[in-house]
């Protein structure tokens, strides 16, 4: 990482100071070219950083930062499949995923694209014969749900995904997403579909996650309790598998043809571009999940060969980075005016915080500056008459991502321009708010009475200077949302470099497991709660005085 007490990060800091006072009304009446400086365009997918509060120098400073980082040399090694995941000695190659070319990736003798093709070639072969009606059930119906079991990575990407796409999906076929141990999530779905013409994807890497695999042997034993005596051979009709662990999947009753492999070097968080997106091929065709892997790859070139001071990636990121350490940001909002992003919010959670939600960098010593904000967010149009009261008047800093497409996905008329008006009115609002003068100016020209204006004021003041990101796309159609998606990774990889940040482990996610493996037997009244503190032993007890285990 780039210490705190290094030149570049002093710099930033005086600098930090010197416009400490300006307020974002500043900086844009100091600039009449400020959007046209402080905005990027790709292949239609608009960036307006204009409303961060940053200025010329500002940035010079933070492309300093990422160059006394060795930002280039790190993307180089991800593209040439270096083991950058130090701590589990792996590679991070899921631009493979999205690779279209016919020459080799990462390079030639590393060459992953053989098996990445093939894997491919199955899942198209598969989704064309499913979305046909060609593959049917034990009594000969075809498929008209399909289920996917997973969790984390393998729950989040897909179903953002296929929601996000909803407008290009099959007529007739219906996609949901199971990922919580709660039998209720699992259950009330069993109650409404039919055995006969239900298909389930089970996504797990190691084929041993807890949740994932107690819901798939749930769906197994509703489905065999449906079909009978053909239970042995209704099982590979209706189950197919993601995963590296080709053996537990053979345990569990699947052939090898039933089995889409996915590898290693694919994070889960970074995994809906492999066999995890067979949901997404299944929804809305493999041609469409190839555009989506179109859009990633442009990005991918984009941010492999254009400059720091017009490179996307990277400029969120060290904007980012800016919020965070130098004006000192706790959290970060994801605000889509779309509903068709209602999940992402919840995707870019985990991508950002499991990511570089860390406080131990590669070399194994103590960060010495805070890392990744708190990511949270809401449909935007919703958080309106929600929170966005707190954003406004609630005196926290919170950086805001905007997000939109300039078209609607069902274009019912009058709908979309009020949408783009509040959106553009919010990151207005945010960053400019109203000040006293205006705020005096509009009472008495409403002819509020003065007594009374005089007690209104200080409610109808807004500080403004919040700073927000604004991303709009054309449309949310396959290409575009791959872009998108894509930009955040990116900006991730960016930020964990500056940070000095493995963002490709995940330790903290196994200490809950661990622990959840040794309460389970005394849940049960299968072990003693020994070694336990008095809080977890005494809940125990009164789960097991009440609870039905």
């Amino acid at each position: 990482m780039v210490a705190p007490n290094s030149p570049a990060w002093r710099a930033l800091l005086a600098h930090r100071d010197l416009i400490a006072h300006r307020h974002l009304r500043d900086f844009f009446a100091a600039d009449p070219q400020r959007f046209a400086q402080m905005s990027l365009q790709l292949d239609g997918l608009l960036a307006d950083f204009s409303k961060q509060r940053v200025d010329t120098r500002a940035m010079q400073l933070l492309i300093e930062l990422a160059n006394a980082a060795d930002l280039v040399g790190w993307r180089d090694r991800l593209f040439a499949g270096d083991k950058i995941n130090v701590s589990e000695d792996r590679a991070v190659l899921h631009p493979a995923l999205r690779h279209l070319g016919l020459d080799a990736f990462p390079s030639p003798e590393r060459d992953v694209m053989p098996e990445v093709r093939a894997v491919r070639e199955q899942m198209r072969v598969f989704s064309d014969k499913l979305r046909a009606g060609l593959w049917r059930g034990f009594s000969g119906e075809a498929i008209r749900d399909v289920v996917n079991i997973g969790i984390g990575g393998s729950d989040l990407g897909p179903k953002m995904v296929v929601r996000a796409l909803s407008a290009y999906g099959r007529a007739g076929l219906r996609m949901h997403f199971v990922s919580n141990l709660d039998s209720a999530h699992l259950g009330h779905l069993l109650d409404v579909l039919d055995p006969r013409s239900t298909l389930f994807v089970v996504a797990s890497k190691t084929f041993t996650t807890q949740e994932t695999m107690l819901n798939a042997h749930t769906a197994r034993e509703w489905l065999c309790a449906a079909a009978g005596v053909n239970a042995a051979r209704a099982l590979p009709l209706h189950f197919v598998a993601v995963t590296s662990a080709v053996d537990k999947a053979a345990e569990f009753g699947l052939p090898l043809a039933n089995v889409f492999r996915m590898w290693v070097w694919v994070g889960g968080r970074y995994s809906l571009w492999s066999a995890v997106g067979l949901p997404i091929a299944l929804a809305i065709g493999m041609s469409g999940f190839e555009r989506l892997l179109a859009g990633g790859q442009t990005m991918d070139k984009h941010f492999r060969d254009a400059p720091f001071e017009r490179n996307l990636p990277v400029l969120m990121a060290l904007i980012g980075i800016w919020n965070t350490n130098f004006l000192g940001a706790g959290t970060s909002a994801v605000l889509p005016y779309h509903e068709a992003l209602r999940f992402l919010p919840s995707f870019l959670q985990q991508l950002e915080m499991e990511s570089n939600g860390k406080t131990v960098g590669r070399d194994g010593q103590p960060l010495a500056c805070q890392a990744n904000p708190i990511v949270w967010g809401e449909i935007g149009s919703n958080g309106q008459h929600a929170f966005f009261q707190l954003l406004h008047q609630g005196g926290w800093l919170v950086p805001c991502d905007f997000i939109a497409s300039a078209q609607s996905d069902y274009p019912l008329p009058g709908h979309q321009a009020p949408l783009m008006a509040n959106l553009l009115a919010q990151s207005a609002a945010l960053a400019f708010g109203k000040t006293e003068a205006e705020a005096s100016a509009e009472l008495r020209a409403a002819g509020v009475p003065p007594e009374q204006a005089t007690a209104l004021l200080p409610h109808k003041v807004f500080a403004g200077n919040q700073p927000s990101t604004t991303i709009i796309l054309p449309r949310i159609d396959p290409h575009s949302l791959g872009m998108l998606l894509a930009l955040y990774e990116h900006k991730v990889f960016v930020q964990g470099v500056v940070w000095g940040i493995n963002s490709f482990d995940q330790w903290g996610v196994e200490l809950g497991k661990q622990l959840a493996g040794r309460l389970l037997p005394a849940l049960k009244g299968e072990s003693e709660a020994e070694g336990l503190d008095q809080s977890t032993r005494a809940l125990i007890a009164w789960c097991r005085e009440h609870g039905d285990f």
